[in-house]
């Protein structure tokens, strides 16, 4: 390969996960194939592998861009810093805010991927362990369950709540809550009904789980 600049190849490998990124949102990522992303970049076979071995790598590069693009984190933490002045009430209802617009804006494009790859995952998953080891960055889950959860006890403590249950039994009903909420809107938005065959969307659901955090960390709903 020509000696070219960081830039170039930066930008080339760039233009590549794009086009997978563009691929997987006409068809299931699992049946993307790497003949798929060479016809959406418009290189050659060679072309295209002088920058990626092959396709899992380019997926683990998409999922890194997309953890760039779908990102709780920074509004997560904007509640957090805000917290000293929020009742617990309050700061339980804006981190469902949060989580409900961004989820909502990525329903048709990350969201959907995301679940594709969740399928992979079940199908394949030697698969999805070589992809998942060469994602870079923080992922959005991890920050819910290392740092948001947690931040939610310390809070109640603050305002001397009474939890009704533990702290590991209610955080592991939040997380599956998110997760069962997370995939019913994918499959209303992107095929037309969700695992009841119900139209539903992020924002309501989000704001029940609210009430029912708040209830269960024994906090009062207005």
């Amino acid at each position: 390969m020509p000696k070219v600049s960081q830039e170039y190849f930066d930008n080339k490998k760039r233009s590549i996960v794009n086009a997978a990124y563009e691929v997987c949102l006409k068809k299931p990522a699992q049946m993307v194939t790497m003949m798929d992303v060479i016809e959406q970049t418009g290189l050659s076979q060679g072309g295209i592998y002088r920058f990626y071995k092959d396709l899992d790598e380019i997926l683990s590069d998409m999922v890194t861009m997309m953890r760039s693009n779908y990102n709780l984190i920074d509004g997560l933490e904007d509640v957090f810093n805000d917290s000293e002045d929020l009742s617990f009430e309050q700061a339980v209802k804006k981190v469902c805010d949060v989580l409900a617009s961004t989820m909502e804006e990525h329903l048709l494009d990350i969201q959907k991927i995301n679940f594709d790859l969740t399928v992979m995952a079940i199908n394949e998953p030697e698969r999805a362990k070589k992809i998942i080891g060469n994602i870079k960055g923080r992922g959005n889950f991890d920050y819910l369950a290392k740092v948001a959860l947690p931040l939610l006890n310390e809070a109640a403590k603050k305002h001397d709540l009474k939890l009704k249950g533990s702290p590991e039994e209610l955080y592991d009903f939040i997380s599956s809550a998110y997760t069962g909420i997370e995939l019913n809107c994918i499959l209303s938005a992107c095929y037309g009904n969700g695992a009841l065959h119900l139209e539903v969307s992020p924002k309501p659901l989000f704001d029940t789980l609210a009430k029912t955090i708040i209830f269960l960390f024994g906090g009062e709903n207005s």
